[in-house]
């Protein structure tokens, strides 16, 4: 004879083994809010660096997608807080543009020169800016650690932590192979 209500009964027989994880589903109880950036169709964090001329991290800020390259940038710039005096010119991509960025930057650090690097007008290809490329190289080294190739932090402050260490890796790896 066949019971009946076989399984109505297990689902509630396995739903007082695991309520938290229902309540809290795959990631996690606390983590920082995911964004969606709408023009380069990413979603997750979007990592914005400080390099020197060498390509090597001075500073970096890791937000949601949902914030504009802009205030990105502000963020990074506001957040130095005297750490790097020295610095006289920055080179900033053509998404910095603007006088929103220019003016919160004067306001920010008065004596640091900004320029503007922009891609040829009539390039249609990929084609190598050498300031530019600085960065983007920077962020290939640091995209060859594993744990930062894709998005799998949970808190913002977790991925900034590795994407320090990355760069703590790249920078001994120089120091240790000059060559």
């Amino acid at each position: 004879m066949p019971r009946t209500g076989t399984a109505t009964s297990q689902s509630n027989r396995r739903h007082h083994r695991q309520p938290k994880r229902e309540e809290r589903r795959k990631r996690g109880a606390c983590i920082d809010p995911h964004g969606y950036d709408a023009g380069k169709k990413i979603k997750g964090k979007k990592r914005h660096i400080l390099v020197d001329t060498l390509g090597l991290l001075l500073h970096a800020v890791v937000h949601p997608a949902d914030i504009q390259d802009r205030d990105g940038g502000i963020l990074v710039m506001a957040t130095l807080f005297g750490m790097f005096p020295f610095l006289n010119k920055l080179f900033a991509d053509g998404g910095y543009q603007g006088p929103q960025f220019a003016n919160a930057l004067e306001k920010i650090l008065p004596h640091l020169d900004l320029e503007i690097v922009k891609r040829q007008d009539g390039a249609i290809k990929f084609k190598i800016v050498p300031k530019r490329w600085i960065v983007e190289r920077t962020i290939a080294w640091l995209n060859r650690c594993r744990r930062l190739a894709k998005d799998w932090e949970n808190l913002n402050r977790k991925a900034l932590a590795f994407l320090r260490l990355a760069s703590i890796r790249l920078m001994l790896r120089k120091l240790c192979n000059p060559a």
